[in-house]
């Protein structure tokens, strides 16, 4: 699904807020002085649900000259912008600094809203549209259209909704394959939660459960809960406002301006090389060594501007520039940034980030200009990403690909990890790549074989995973298997569910009886515990009407890991499986090793049984036999790992 933000822009008390409610219902002032005072000084979120089944997000954004900082900071993830003018005020300084502003990002579309039009007369409504029409001459809105709307009496809004959505249709699906990044905005505490950060998610799909890396200063986190639009959600996708409930790290820890990541996916620098352009209604003259504020997402630092070809950048003109930050900034090429003037504060340029880890510059080396007019055109790269698809499913490696390229190691290493920072690579392990072309080829496969599967074996959660590799991917080894598989799913593509995979709009449907019967099965091996009567006696329980339909059910649950199969005779329910495993994973923490007689006693529960638990472990490698010991196998991580979230989430 299509993920969407329309951002407001506008002078103060033009009407942005009340205009997101007459087309939302939602009033995003929430501070109690906005509701004082009348004006949006924090960012203001809503959402905006169409007939065609699109839903798009809404930023709220300042107006007023002192929280410029605040809109800078919700402009970033904006992909359509609502240019506000108020009828009985006309264009004002806010009004041409945001648009500026909207322009320095790269916004490509939108439109006009003329606002509180029920105040003035209708002639009076026309001029200011003529005025609207040469203000935005030479920028994105140029021939946009105009609406004339009153968020109090109506008027206009069906219309204007109308437009939002046949622009929200037109906008390009983000790609999901570029590493997340969300820039944070707001930072707090929930009790009972923790630590919580919203933003815009820029770039890449969250997931629950995804480790993340927060920078600049390169914390280690978990994501233990996502809500979009605050409603609890597994994935949140570029182009959504995301709230993070974050384990593993304090409030105190974090600041606004900080980003959350995916690991090793964003560098941290205090030098960017960028193309520099001054806004063509600056009244300054951008001079070499000027001292300015640079805003990049959510973040402001302090910069100084190393001009590589001049003295002075005059307005209207852009050339290549190093800016020296005194502080540390998590950024990628290809980023928009805002610079404002040191004081008095001013917005007077921007423009788009060439190389986020230079070294220092010499103004006038002409081999500097020349390499970053290759990085702005991006040439060179069409040949990196054909030497990995070459490679194919293999994953081909760094030092491969530096031999096969004759290129420096290290300098290939930094082109590859730029290509997969803007989603035209895949890093699926560590130094090991592939290409997109290979990935869909591989998905084209692996659609139609579970398309298959499904239809063959309806009731079953998914095609086992020894099965799928084997079939998908038999030449590659384990790892890198897996590392393909779980591209897919990262991507929403795939789903895995208790050691299966399923196409990720796959479902099980039962029947009536078979829910019926589904429900009964589970309430009874919920109350037995460990020691489960045999299968067959459980079939013995059902009338033989009933027997095939049984069968099936189980069949499913089994699929599903709502009952565990130890052995072809003993199931068990989900519950008593992860108590067992909760259990063996808190003795192993102070044992190297664990013998029958132990595991038996730790278990309550006879030799039979506690028999068939360990050799379900040996047979899925999650124990090791040794004699008459058994310690923890290869894939013991499978239930350590979870029950270490289950620790930490209570």
């Amino acid at each position: 699904m299509k993920h969407v933000i329309i951002g407001t822009a506008g002078h103060v008390d033009h009407g942005k807020t009340l205009l997101v409610k007459a087309l939302t219902g939602i009033d995003t002032d929430r501070l109690m002085e906005e509701k004082k005072r009348g004006i949006t000084i924090e960012l203001g979120f809503a959402h905006l649900d169409f007939d065609n089944g699109l839903q798009a997000g809404i930023v709220d954004v300042p107006g007023h000259e002192k929280f410029i900082k605040n809109m800078l900071a919700g402009a970033g993830g904006i992909d359509l912008a609502m240019l506000v003018v108020a009828a009985d005020e006309g264009f004002m300084p806010q009004t041409v600094e945001h648009l500026e502003i909207l322009s320095l990002l790269g916004i490509k579309d939108g439109l006009v809203v003329i606002t509180k039009c029920d105040m003035v007369e209708p002639d009076w409504v026309e001029m200011i549209q003529e005025d609207i029409a040469g203000r935005v001459e030479g920028t994105f809105l140029e021939g946009k259209p105009v609406f004339q709307v009153s968020a109090y009496t109506g008027q206009g809004i069906p219309e204007l909704r109308q437009a939002l959505g046949e622009l929200v249709r037109k906008v390009e699906e983000k790609s999901l394959r570029t590493p997340f990044r969300l820039p944070i905005d707001r930072v707090f505490s929930v009790d009972g939660f923790g630590t919580v950060v919203t933003g815009t998610l820029i770039e890449g799909a969250v997931n629950v459960g995804d480790p993340v890396e927060v920078m600049p200063e390169g914390l280690e986190a978990r994501v233990r809960n996502l809500q979009v639009h605050g409603k609890d959600v597994d994935t949140a996708f570029a182009g959504q406002r995301v709230a993070v409930n974050l384990a593993g790290i304090k409030k105190a820890e974090l600041d606004r301006g900080d980003t959350v990541a995916w690991p090793k996916s964003v560098r941290t620098t205090r030098m960017l090389d960028v193309r520099l352009r001054n806004v063509k209604n600056s009244q300054r003259t951008i001079l070499a060594g000027s001292q300015v504020h640079l805003y990049h997402g959510s973040s402001v630092r302090l910069a100084k501007v190393v001009l590589l070809d001049r003295e002075a950048l005059q307005p209207g003109e852009s050339c290549y520039a190093q800016l020296r930050m005194t502080e540390d900034l998590a950024a990628k090429p290809g980023d928009r940034f805002v610079i404002r003037f040191y004081s008095p504060l001013e917005t007077i340029g921007g423009g788009v980030i060439l190389d986020d880890n230079p070294r220092r510059h010499k103004a006038g080396d002409q081999g500097v200009l020349d390499a970053l007019a290759i990085k702005e055109s991006g040439s060179g790269d069409q040949r990196l990403i054909q030497a990995v698809a070459e490679g194919g499913s293999s994953l081909p490696a760094l030092d491969k690909l530096a031999v096969q390229l004759n290129m420096d190691k290290e300098e290939l290493g930094q082109a590859l990890g730029g290509l997969c920072a803007a989603g035209k690579l895949l890093e699926p392990l560590p130094g090991r790549y592939l290409a997109l072309s290979v990935l869909d080829g591989l998905w084209e496969s692996c659609s139609a074989l579970l398309e298959q599967y499904h239809k063959q074996n309806p009731l079953h959660a998914g095609m086992k995973v020894a099965e799928l590799r084997q079939k998908l991917l038999k030449a590659a080894d384990q790892a890198v298997a897996d590392a393909i598989l779980a591209a897919l799913v990262r991507e929403g593509k795939l789903k895995r569910v208790a050691g299966r995979y399923a196409l990720a709009d796959f479902s099980v449907h039962l029947t009536k009886r078979q829910n019926s019967i589904k429900d009964r099965l589970l309430k009874q091996y919920g109350g037995y515990g460990l020691e489960t009567p045999g299968l067959d006696e459980v079939y013995g329980g059902f009338e033989s009407k009933e027997l095939t339909d049984c069968k099936q059910v189980v069949e499913s649950l089994v699929s599903s890991g709502e009952l565990v199969m130890l052995t072809p005779q003993i199931c068990v329910h989900q519950d008593v499986y992860r108590d067992v495993c909760r259990k063996l994973c808190a003795y192993l923490a102070g044992h190297e090793t664990i013998a029958l007689a132990d595991f038996r006693d730790l278990m309550g529960t006879s030799r039979k049984y506690a028999l068939a638990v360990l050799e379900y472990y040996d047979k899925n490698k999650i124990l090791k036999k040794e004699e008459d010991l058994r310690r923890p196998g290869m894939n013991f991580w499978d239930i350590s790992q979870y029950f270490d979230e289950v620790s930490e989430n209570g």
